[in-house]
């Protein structure tokens, strides 16, 4: 069912009517008219051809799918269309400024994190987000993120996850103190212990 001037459009299960919805997406303001309940993931890869963000589980647990709405790390294969009029959504292919990556793109690379690489665009969009909110997170920040990588590169994530944190850093900025790189933890009699690491 179309009408004029409303932008109308039949819903795919013969239930009601979908109004249009526009967000904008890597900076482009897009219009989508098709079914409102179909989830951003799959508007992103069938429609907007960006094929960057990956299918891994469908119900929200892998993080494969990850992308920023609002700047916040969402899970795009549960997030329904309808949800993001007005709003802001940003996908792995719009972090980079032309020839050069961002920089946990960059740590990425120099940490040599990618094993099959399937998930590494969610872990990616993941790591910017918690580095966008903190800027220098402690061993328990990182751990926030609850990707799934079905490789174990955990330990290279997060070494590059403390790289790009340390490359943002302002020049003459101190890091927080560190016991063979890994951030530590100070009691109330100040002496110092190595957080806890968990994958």
């Amino acid at each position: 069912m179309l009408r004029r001037g409303c932008v109308m459009v039949g819903h795919p299960t013969g239930e009601g009517a979908a109004m249009a919805t526009s967000f904008e997406l890597n900076g482009k303001p897009v219009t989508f008219a098709g079914d409102d309940a179909m989830p951003l993931l799959w508007y992103l890869r069938d429609h907007a051809g960006l094929t960057g963000t990956k299918y891994g589980c469908g119900i929200a647990q892998c993080g494969a799918c990850t992308v920023h709405v609002d700047g916040a790390a969402v899970r795009s294969c549960v997030v329904p269309v309808s949800t993001l009029e007005g709003k802001r959504v940003r996908t792995i292919e719009s972090l980079a400024d032309g020839d050069t990556l961002h920089v946990v793109q960059q740590a990425w690379i120099e940490e040599d994190v990618a094993q099959c690489g399937y998930c590494q665009a969610g872990q990616i969009m993941a790591a910017v987000a918690l580095l966008d909110r903190i800027a220098h997170p402690t061993e328990a920040d990182i751990s926030s993120i609850t990707n799934l990588c079905r490789c174990g590169t955990y330990p290279r994530i997060r070494k590059a996850i403390r790289r790009a944190a340390a490359a943002a850093r302002p020049a003459g900025a101190s890091a927080a103190p560190t016991i063979a790189g890994v951030p530590t933890a100070t009691d109330e009699a100040g002496s110092e212990s190595v957080a806890e690491v968990v994958p």
